[in-house]
């Protein structure tokens, strides 16, 4: 689906895209927990990730800081892993937070860019504290909406998440573009509601078959100027 060269919003998701450059957290941690010398062959990890990644969905964790929220998760993937060492959690923890930050503060000098010319705003699959989540990150001031999938009830790809997002900006879905990692929820959901979408993947080199053939793909936010400004 061609990128509208009229559009009036840019929507991003989060996780693996406004923290990284298309490389989701799932597998952002496993490289830790390697380097940290938790063994851990990648069927189990995945099955304790997804475990306790369900369960700060289901938990729901309204105010909670972005650091509050992976200790969560990577206590709660050692737990599935049979591992109980809390210095370890916080460890992991840090190490994913410094990187996250350094990637948003680099982006936003291209988001504050893009900024000037569109409304941007954030869809994610989250725990319901995304609005906590930007605020620790610098991001809140730069977004127009965020909508969080703990809040309204939908995942995405459902299109109604995409839709709320829509309705607090009173625009219709050929008005925006999305950005986001993944082809299964953020392309295949944004594709269905009819909005143009722009796919970051984390390596140009390597196969990448996108939704609709004429879409674009980059490896980095910042690539946004060449295409967006």
């Amino acid at each position: 689906m061609a990128v509208n060269g009229s559009a009036k919003a840019v929507l991003f998701d989060y996780g693996g895209t406004l923290d990284a450059d298309g490389i989701a957290w799932k597998d952002r941690f496993y490289p830790l927990y390697l380097a940290e010398h938790v063994m851990v062959g990648r069927d189990r990890y995945d099955r304790a990730f997804y475990a306790a990644d369900d369960a700060l969905v289901a938990r729901r964790l309204s105010g909670c800081s972005l650091r509050e929220s992976l200790l969560l998760l990577a206590t709660g993937v050692l737990e599935g892993l049979n591992i109980g060492d809390p210095r370890l959690a916080s460890r992991l923890c840090d190490r994913f937070l410094q990187d996250s930050l350094d990637k948003i503060r680099a982006n936003c000098e291209t988001l504050r860019e893009l900024a000037a010319r569109f409304r941007l705003g954030i869809v994610s699959n989250f725990y319901g504290n995304l609005e906590q989540v930007c605020l620790d990150t610098g991001l809140a001031s730069l977004m127009s909406v965020s909508v969080d999938s703990a809040c309204v009830g939908f995942t995405k790809p459902d299109p109604r998440i995409f839709q709320a997002a829509l309705a607090k900006l009173q625009l219709d879905p050929q008005e925006a573009i999305f950005v986001g990692d993944s082809l299964p929820r953020d392309m295949k959901g944004a594709k269905e509601l009819g909005m143009p979408h722009i796919w970051l993947i984390s390596d140009r080199s390597a196969p990448h078959v996108p939704c609709c053939t004429d879409d674009p793909m980059i490896t980095s936010v910042s690539d946004l100027r060449e295409i967006l400004l």
